[in-house]
């Protein structure tokens, strides 16, 4: 896994460091064992630049990637997660909420936002895996679902970001109906001839696989990313056999048919309004 860390000594300071104006200390280290300056793995979209590790990104940097000017109108922003079940195990879950609230300054874990990609409108939902592991629970399947409604209603493309440890288990069946409301407002979408850009982000798995993130147009990913329906480990133990080198990692997804493209992070922006642009028969944007 990837990781944050902060010298405890300044150490040398360098001519480069001063005119990058790094934050003190702070740097990111690749599970390859790359290290980079924060700044300067942001200003390669948290590409790091000697191995292309693509550093797992949320809601606000994607938004920032896509959107021209980061400019954008947030959609249902303040839909919040209830309790209906009255779940409890290790702890509650409204307590589960509330730190993650807290602690990622969140709502829950999608987002969703219209705002012009290339000088054209487009409504965009990205999902954070730091809210609960991107656990798909009401919310989500609520928030992705009146996101494909604007886009019907208002004619605009829509893309959907995914980055999920699938169903939230603390909402049960309610979390797994998402599934199908999310499938049904997409073939809403396909039925006003509306395309639909899915990508899938590390990790893409459980019931986000099973439902959106593998009914788009066009299904596209990042290098090296986890898709699955079940993780390697579980599959390794079912069936007790060894799995094929990279298996389930967006490459040997690619390899099986079940994607249409994988593109590096800097090219995602260009390649997705091209996707959009022949799918409506449109004049290719520069």
């Amino acid at each position: 896994m990837s990781s944050w860390f902060k010298r405890k000594d300044k150490g040398i300071t360098t001519p480069t460091e001063e005119k990058k104006n790094v934050p003190e200390g702070l740097w990111h280290k690749t599970p390859s064992g790359k290290v980079i300056e924060f700044n300067e793995l942001k200003e390669n979209l948290y590409v790091s630049p000697e191995d292309d590790y693509h550093v797992r990104i949320g809601s606000n940097e994607y938004f920032e990637m896509f959107f021209d000017n980061n400019e954008f109108k947030e959609l249902n922003e303040n839909l919040t997660s209830k309790d209906p079940l009255k779940f409890e195990d290790t702890k509650k879950y409204t307590d589960r909420l509330k730190q993650a609230q807290e602690k990622t300054k969140l709502k829950d874990a999608v987002r969703t936002a219209v705002g012009k990609s290339k000088g054209k409108d487009i409504v965009i939902a990205a999902m954070d895996f730091s809210f609960i592991g991107g656990s798909m629970g009401s919310v989500v399947g609520e928030k992705i679902a009146r996101a494909i409604d604007y886009a019907i209603k208002h004619k605009m493309p829509f893309m959907m970001i995914s980055k999920s440890g699938g169903a939230r288990m603390m909402e049960a069946s309610l979390s797994l109906m998402q599934l199908v409301k999310t499938s049904a407002k997409l073939a809403q979408l396909d039925e006003a001839k509306l395309p639909y850009i899915s990508l899938c982000t590390d990790p893409t798995t459980g019931g986000t696989t099973a439902s959106f993130a593998m009914l788009g147009d066009i299904n596209i990913a990042e290098p090296n990313a986890l898709i699955a329906f079940a993780g390697p480990r579980i599959v390794k133990d079912t069936t007790g056999k060894e799995l094929p080198k990279g298996f389930q990692r967006s490459e040997f997804v690619l390899e099986h048919g079940f994607l249409d493209a994988i593109y590096h992070r800097k090219e995602l922006k260009d390649k997705v309004n091209l996707y959009i642009d022949l799918i409506q028969n449109l004049p290719v944007r520069k």
